[in-house]
């Protein structure tokens, strides 16, 4: 069965509001402080069950998360070792023929700063919420994009740049999206460079159809 490579993210050192967001939605093996972690997203989802198994024989990472849907399968593996960590995701490229360079480059799709947040809206975001809760007065920044994967790394790289808050992630799916919030200028400097280095990455790009190649 042929399988499309959607996602291929390292990410090199997991943060500590990151790991932790991940530990509450994970249903694996929890990940910590700055260990490394890689993120894979395929389709179609019910071969992410047989590239999960190559990964974690291939060297000593513990998986985190494993998602299988219909059309798209994600893994989460991780480890202290940031070698062990590129390792399992080596594995997995080669038991598939496939280079980093052929996953999709992540597209934005929404990016959106919301200022001066009111209760009641700060309230339903918080209802439905798996990290911090957004407060009166701060700044809400949400990003939504595809492939989703991308959305861990995208929330990583926000919490590296400024003093921010992650309130919601959602790494898997047909689109991806990040929810971060705190001060204006902090959130500003974070949405910016996030948008940047989520523009770096190298990959395919995504057809304008939304249709997968």
């Amino acid at each position: 069965m042929a399988i499309d490579l959607r996602t291929f993210s390292i990410v090199d050192s997991l943060q500590p509001q990151m790991a932790s967001y991940l530990s509450t939605v994970s249903r694996g093996y929890f990940p910590v402080a700055y260990q490394a972690c890689c993120v894979i997203e395929i389709a179609p989802g019910i071969e992410i069950n047989r590239l999960m198994d190559i990964a974690l024989k291939a060297t000593s990472v513990t998986p985190g998360l494993q998602v299988v849907e219909r059309s798209y399968g994600m893994m989460e593996v991780h480890s202290d070792s940031q070698g062990d960590t590129r390792t399992a995701g080596d594995a997995v490229l080669k038991a598939i023929s496939k280079g980093a360079e052929d996953s999709f480059k992540p597209r934005m799709l929404t990016s959106q700063l919301i200022k001066n947040m009111s209760d009641h809206h700060c309230q339903l975001i918080n209802k439905t919420r798996y990290g911090n809760m957004v407060l009166r007065g701060e700044t809400l920044f949400v990003l939504e994009l595809e492939p989703a994967g991308y959305a861990y790394y995208a929330a990583n790289e926000a919490e590296k740049t400024a003093q921010i808050k992650i309130i919601n992630v959602q790494g898997f799916g047909r689109f991806g999206r990040v929810y971060i919030s705190g001060d204006e200028a902090e959130v500003l400097e974070a949405s910016k460079v996030v948008e940047a280095r989520l523009g770096n990455l190298p990959g395919r790009e995504i057809p304008s159809s939304g249709q997968d190649a």
